[in-house]
């Protein structure tokens, strides 16, 4: 089983009628990359603290519906987080968050996780917001010592981090360490201003980095580096790209018990996941049988 950790909360989608209108979507990286991994027929769990709310209660209700084991998630009377995306001509989209009180950032720490689970991913809100962040940081070291796979996305919202200095100090030498996949996008990385050497040296095994309608890069430990094209597809927006490829790349990596990584094959399963996303509005990631062509 693969854990997906982190915040679930309701993007407030811009719509073109009426005008300034604002549509509830559900959303949050960790939440979309746990949905997408239902979809594309992966054994996940969501570990989280989701609000009582009606807005709560629909997120977990995706989740239900994509096949999600539910069993990790934490429950509480806060509200839940909202998130506004200012949408850019080219689909891609910026945040502003309402995160106080809100029932996310109050995660605890969850007891030993089953011997089935075989990863852990964790990200974006959850990494910044105390005190769940120290929880979340808590989780990925104590499970990373077990020897899962661990991914990590940081997910950068400028917005929520009122330390930057402090936040990417703790990212090299607090979070890094502990992360046998780091996953960023041209965006991250110029945010966090290191270098791929530098992140592969703190830890990590292999470093993907998404470059939009660029493609998809690693590189590993070994020294290896493989790029695939991004498909070309209608974008609607981008909400969600990011999260199907986490999803993607869980997906295929958790299956890999011995032996090299095949790469090309990998990025490009996700690359071909994260088009669909693109292809419609919000964050909405692909079935299984849609990349079966």
């Amino acid at each position: 089983m693969i854990v997906v950790g982190g915040e679930a909360l309701i993007d407030l989608v811009p719509v073109a009628r009426p005008p300034g209108a604002l549509l509830p979507r559900p959303g949050g990286g960790p939440y979309n990359t746990a949905l997408a991994l239902g979809r594309l027929g992966a054994e996940a769990a969501f570990c989280s603290r989701v609000s009582a709310d009606g807005f709560g209660e629909s997120l977990l209700a995706g989740l239900r519906a994509a096949g999600v084991n539910l069993s990790l998630v934490q429950r509480g009377p806060e509200p839940t987080t909202l998130a506004v995306p200012a949408l850019a001509p080219d689909g891609s989209a910026s945040y502003g968050f309402y995160v106080e009180g809100t029932a996310d950032r109050l995660f605890t720490l969850p007891p030993a996780f089953p011997r089935s689970v075989r990863a852990l991913a964790l990200g974006t809100c959850s990494l910044v917001l105390e005190p769940g962040a120290s929880a979340y940081e808590a989780l990925l070291r104590r499970e990373s010592r077990r020897g899962l796979l661990t991914l990590l996305d940081p997910n950068i919202r400028p917005a929520l981090i009122a330390d930057p200095a402090a936040y990417r100090a703790r990212f090299l030498t607090r979070l890094l360490p502990y992360a046998s996949v780091l996953k960023l996008s041209e965006e991250d990385a110029a945010w966090l201003g290191g270098r791929v050497g530098d992140w592969l040296a703190a830890g990590p095994s292999a470093v993907v980095l998404t470059r939009g309608a660029a493609g998809l890069t690693v590189w590993t430990r070994e020294g290896a580096e493989h790029s695939v094209a991004a498909r070309a597809v209608a974008v609607a927006d981008t909400i969600g790209a990011g999260d199907t490829v986490n999803a993607a790349l869980l997906h295929r990596l958790s299956g890999v018990r011995d032996g090299p990584v095949d790469w090309p094959d990998v990025l490009g399963y996700a690359a071909h996941a994260a088009a669909l996303t693109c292809t419609r509005a919000g964050a909405e990631p692909p079935y299984a049988a849609e990349l079966s062509g």
